[in-house]
């Protein structure tokens, strides 16, 4: 199967957290380098590309932070390849303008209210967009060469040499998506 070659950079645990099918969201503001200045969803399906330079242990909560603390003991700055182990559908991308209305979120993700504030207030005019994703897992993890164009804080990149022949599994059940997807939906009031 042949997928789009797009790739939104994430955090590797949080790639790990919406794989184990604990949450099926990502809060976006966009990166630094982001080539409108702002978050905007440039595709519907994507490869989720393990990003390790801004995680912390002290920005997730209890339950996720084994996690972080895993992908970091894995990191090697200097690896020529990295390992994708997950694609995603964008189902829902929500915008979320008010502290009310992110607090009412908090149990649906893996970062702390600080952290998730402090996305919302970064570029304050901007919405923090609320992506919903279904999220599968690659069968068999895939090894691509690490690019000098894919660094930099950017959200979205285009694979040079996508994997070819990738099998997917549905982490959630289509019932268990949609129930989350409609509790989170539900409390936005949307």
């Amino acid at each position: 199967m042949n997928l789009n070659p797009v790739a939104l950079k994430e955090w590797a645990s949080a790639i790990d957290v919406l794989a184990g099918g604990d949450q099926i969201m990502l809060l976006r503001k966009g990166g630094i380098e982001e080539e409108t200045q702002r978050f905007e969803l440039k595709s519907h399906s994507f490869y989720l590309f393990p990003t390790y330079e801004h995680q912390r242990t002290h920005l997730v909560k209890d339950p996720y932070r084994a996690s972080v603390e895993r992908s970091l003991s894995e990191f090697d700055a200097g690896a020529s390849h990295v390992k994708i182990t997950a694609y995603a559908e964008a189902v829902d991308d929500l915008e979320v303008r008010d502290f009310e209305q992110l607090e009412r979120l908090y149990p649906y993700h893996m970062w702390t209210g600080k952290l998730a504030e402090e996305r919302l207030k970064w570029k304050a005019k901007e919405p923090l967009h609320v992506l919903l994703l279904k999220v599968y897992k690659l069968e068999k993890p895939a090894e691509i060469e690490m690019l000098p164009e894919y660094g930099g804080c950017r959200s979205w990149i285009e694979l040079a040499v996508p994997p070819e022949d990738i099998s997917l599994n549905p982490v959630l059940s289509e019932e268990a998506f949609e129930e989350k997807r409609r509790s989170i939906k539900f409390i936005l009031g949307q």
